[in-house]
């Protein structure tokens, strides 16, 4: 089948994104966009369907109804092609404590075959502060050092969009700093779109570009955080804008279940 170019501007797209598992509906009906060279924020509890979202975006599982498109491609069509240009950081991030953070970038881009691969493997080691330790087994590195060779993993790939999955859970707050140090990097550095998934509202509003609210599987507001700010009457932070909608939400909810 052949596969028409699309130049794209809205890197994500997902229009009525439903998944439900039995009559448990995780995603409801989920309208958003991601643009170019934006982190975008997205946000929720645990249980708000988050993961699930990006596990439909990179094509890992289907949803129930509705469509996405990334980079101009359908995940369920075309997941090869959109894991090849996508790169993700889960939340639990392992490693094979017996190779060093080298040999660990190494295995993966011969999985990708990437050209000019020890150039590759020290720039992304440099990128996330860890070309001191290149040589160093990472089953001696520390969940902030694992992180961040999780993130180099990603990056190594040259992709031109990653998700990252509550990227600052369990670090300490120099560990936190310096992540979010680097997601901020990368816009202006790799040219990359940013999807940073996470209930830490104040951590993700240091970062963001804009921001999409998220409560049971539903899109409760997105915006940039000055515009949702003026929209709910409250200032400028993150928690107050969430309380604002989460609490008319529920109100909703609660009103067309009586």
């Amino acid at each position: 089948m052949k596969r028409e170019k699309v130049v794209v501007e809205k890197i994500v797209e997902t229009f009525g994104l439903t998944k439900r598992y039995g009559r448990q509906t995780v995603v409801d009906r989920l309208d958003l966009t991601v643009s170019q060279g934006e982190i975008f924020g997205f946000l929720g509890p645990n249980g708000a369907g988050k993961t699930t979202t990006l596990l439909m975006l990179l094509g890992l599982t289907e949803p129930t109804s509705g469509y996405a498109q990334v980079l101009g491609l359908d995940p369920r069509r075309w997941p090869l092609e959109v894991k090849s240009s996508v790169g993700y950081l889960a939340e639990n991030m392992g490693v094979y404590g017996d190779l060093t953070a080298y040999q660990s970038l190494a295995f993966i881009g011969d999985l990708n075959h990437i050209n000019g691969l020890s150039q590759a493997i020290y720039e992304a080691l440099d990128l996330v502060g860890l070309s001191e330790v290149a040589h160093k087994k990472t089953g001696q590195f520390s969940r902030g050092m694992r992180q961040r060779l999780g993130l180099a993993e990603v990056l190594i790939k040259n992709p031109k969009l990653v998700f990252l999955d509550e990227p600052t859970l369990g670090l300490d707050p120099d560990g936190i700093a310096t992540m979010l140090e680097l997601i901020e990097r990368l816009p202006a550095e790799k040219g990359l779109t940013v999807v940073l998934s996470s209930h830490l509202l104040h951590l993700v509003s240091r970062v963001a570009h804009r921001v999409a609210i998220l409560d049971r599987g539903r899109l409760m507001a997105v915006g940039p955080l000055e515009e949702l700010a003026a929209h709910a009457g409250v200032s400028a932070d993150l928690e107050q804008v969430y309380r604002y909608f989460f609490k008319n939400h529920s109100q909703v909810l609660s009103e067309a279940t009586r």
